[in-house]
């Protein structure tokens, strides 16, 4: 599953962290493939991500296995996390002369033994460049965070449209299964304007779970860990908990259909 949203700011890696975290402590084996360079949630998940670590550049790049680069969280048995490094910002550049330049991290995962896993989870750039393209193409289904703030609905005609046109050209298994509204501030008329809006246009994509704004989860990266640790009864973790919870049933209602 891809976490996409060119829009910076919406919530994408602490939405990847939180719902992993709280997949895993549920039992099932969850890995996080970070995909933006900045490595937020390498740095949440207390994954080394200094310049010159073996990182998912090597894997795009140099066809370094994922294997080789994918570590265990610390203190979270079932969660492991395959990290960024700043060398990424270079390869959006880099991956332009190469072949199948779309599909790099869709081979890799192929070539992953991902028979032990339940979920992978790509954390995507705020951009929609070869970055991206290569989480859409590699994933079966898109996640889509968005806040609940006056130009929430700006710019995602056009991420539905490249979700579209990679479903068409690249991958057809590709979806956008899920909606989350996030940094909910029930305070405001706004924030439910938004968030009625979201719902009227895109249905039972949204998700009923709401993750409203939380100092907890602001904080909690800076400790190197999830607000799932960090602060587990928050309300920021009980909403992530309740989000994780409606979609493994999800998944487990399609697998049955």
């Amino acid at each position: 599953m891809t976490v996409a949203n060119q829009k910076g700011g919406v919530g994408k890696t602490t939405t990847t962290v939180n719902l992993a975290a709280a997949l895993s402590m549920h039992g099932q084996r969850v890995l996080v493939v970070d995909l933006d360079p900045q490595g937020n949630a390498s740095t949440a998940l207390a994954t080394e991500h200094r310049s010159g670590v073996p990182s998912v550049y090597q894997v795009l790049v140099d066809d370094l296995p994922l294997a080789s680069i994918v570590k265990p969280v610390p203190e979270m048995p079932n969660l492991y996390c395959a990290p960024a490094t700043l060398d990424l910002a270079g390869a959006e550049i880099e991956l332009v002369p190469m072949v199948g330049r779309e599909t790099r991290l869709k081979r890799a995962l192929n070539a992953f033994d991902s028979m032990e896993l339940d979920y992978i989870l790509i954390d995507c750039p705020p951009s929609l460049g070869l970055l991206t393209v290569n989480a859409m193409a590699a994933a079966q289904e898109v996640l889509i965070p968005i806040q609940c703030e006056y130009y929430a609905l700006e710019g995602l005609t056009q991420l539905l449209q490249n979700v579209e046109l990679v479903r068409v050209h690249l991958n057809q298994d590709l979806n956008v299964s899920t909606i989350l509204l996030t940094m909910y501030d029930g305070r405001t008329r706004l924030a439910s304007q938004v968030a009625e809006e979201v719902r009227s246009h895109f249905g039972d994509t949204v998700l009923n779970a709401v993750i409203p704004r939380s100092v907890r989860v602001s904080e909690a990266p800076s400790y190197s860990q999830s607000v799932m640790t960090y602060d587990p009864g928050s309300s920021g973790a009980l909403a992530y908990k309740e989000a994780a919870r409606e979609m493994a049933y999800r998944g487990a209602a399609v697998a049955e259909a």
